[in-house]
């Protein structure tokens, strides 16, 4: 059976949290790669940057729906959900649109656990990570790329 070890790719391109969105969104687009670890200055993985979190970007903030009680206005959706999309629109900086705490898999983990992840998750690009450590990055079409060669 095939493991995460046997496809991913061992030497991933990430990025800093402190990198502009134009350049990060640059590097992914000229690498032709989904998405990019987020690494502190000490390499400690703190979030993925995926085009997703790009597109997020641009889309429509939507103003939260509210009802009236007895003259005062009482929100359906939370606050912090409204500042959280906030920010992401307005963002300058990786940090600032990131996916913080990533679902992460280990070398070991199998093909077929990282294709349910993709699918029931809708995620599809995943940091390696080996006792704390981030030794890669698996993604979409390393997973294509397998399902191919057995053709």
């Amino acid at each position: 059976m095939l493991k995460v070890k046997d496809i991913m790719t061992t030497d991933p391109i990430s990025v800093s949290p402190e990198i502009e969105i134009a350049h990060a969104a640059k590097l992914l687009l000229e690498k032709h790669i989904n998405g990019a670890p987020v690494v502190d200055a000490t390499g400690k993985l703190v979030g993925i940057l995926c085009q997703s979190d790009l597109i997020a970007q641009q889309k429509r903030l939507s103003i939260p729906s509210f009802f009236t009680l007895l003259d005062g206005i009482i929100p359906l959706t939370s606050m912090k959900h409204l500042e959280k999309e906030v920010e992401k629109i307005t963002a300058t900086t990786v940090a600032h649109v990131m996916t913080l705490n990533p679902v992460t898999v280990r070398p070991e983990t199998s093909i077929e656990e990282v294709a349910t992840l993709m699918v029931d998750k809708k995620l599809y690009t995943f940091p390696v990570v080996d006792e704390g450590e981030l030794v890669g990055i698996v993604g979409k079409e390393d997973i294509l790329r397998t399902v191919m060669s057995d053709q």
